[in-house]
């Protein structure tokens, strides 16, 4: 985890190296997941690995309680049932009320946990910048509602959520229409292959929708007060969109998205971030 923020915000601590592509061609590859965590090792120790795990699980775990809290609250069972053997324009309209079901009680979760994620993104940022500005949940509690606020605890929400959002409807919608449309009930194996599907649209839709993770966990750490948010490492956005805009222009819109085969980027001309 800690290796894939700090490829997100840009720390390349360790030089490129020259490798090849599938095709032959010299290119540029950054240290993978082994010789990144390594270099974290050797600066912090195995415990280094471990920035931010705290906030992480206590994140994961208000997540867990508050869906159960919410399903239990709004059961899916109270609304309108539908057979498994309606026709598909009935099939359809099932899929949007479990998928709007869904998206309620992820949405209200992500509300929930996200002070924590929050802080641990920073506590995990201090690596580059050997900061210990936010060193226990407590403490970064009363740093951040001193410095930011209240609004401090949700910066980079809004990315979170539409990522959520996007993710949940993209994935439920297009396994849908495959197993409708694309898979022959003569086949033998189509129960298999539709059991499948949610999770292979899950991956697919998961790349897609990976610009919105990225923007929401580098405005965590935008403009905090760590090295890593500030100029030179970072520009000071102004919104979600200001950090998109810029990492686009960069190319940089799936930095961090691969662990193990990382190509280093090709310098892009200056973006104006005013």
């Amino acid at each position: 985890l800690l290796t894939r923020f700090l490829s997100q915000v840009g720390h390349e601590p360790l030089p490129p190296t020259i490798g090849r592509n599938v095709l032959g061609r010299k290119v540029l590859y950054l240290p993978g997941f082994f010789t990144y965590a390594r270099h974290i090792v050797e600066v912090d120790g195995k415990r280094g690995l471990f920035r931010g795990l705290t906030p992480r699980l206590i994140s994961s775990t208000l997540s867990t309680i508050t869906r159960g809290s919410v399903k239990k609250a709004f059961p899916l069972e109270d609304m309108e049932h539908v057979s498994n053997k309606d026709d598909v324009k009935t099939s359809l309209r099932k899929v949007v009320r479990e998928t709007s079901h869904e998206m309620m009680m992820q949405c209200v979760s992500r509300l929930v946990s996200h002070p924590l994620h929050v802080i641990s993104m920073r506590c995990m940022v201090q690596f580059v910048g050997r900061e210990v500005k936010y060193s226990g949940v407590l403490r970064a509690i009363g740093r951040i509602f001193k410095e930011e606020g209240i609004l401090g605890f949700f910066v980079g929400l809004v990315p979170h959520i539409l990522g959520d959002v996007i993710f949940l409807w993209c994935c439920n919608l297009l396994a849908h229409f495959i197993n409708t449309y694309a898979v022959d009930d003569n086949f033998s194996q189509a129960s298999v292959i539709r059991s499948y599907t949610k999770f292979v649209m899950g991956i697919a839709v998961s790349m897609l929708t990976y610009p919105f993770l990225l923007v929401g966990d580098l405005m965590a750490v935008n403009n905090c007060g760590l090295r890593a948010g500030l100029p030179p490492y970072a520009p000071v956005f102004a919104s979600w969109i200001h950090c998109w805009r810029y990492l686009s222009a960069q190319g940089q819109l799936f930095r961090g998205s691969s662990l193990l085969f990382r190509r280093a980027a090709i310098p892009a001309a200056s973006f104006p971030i005013d």
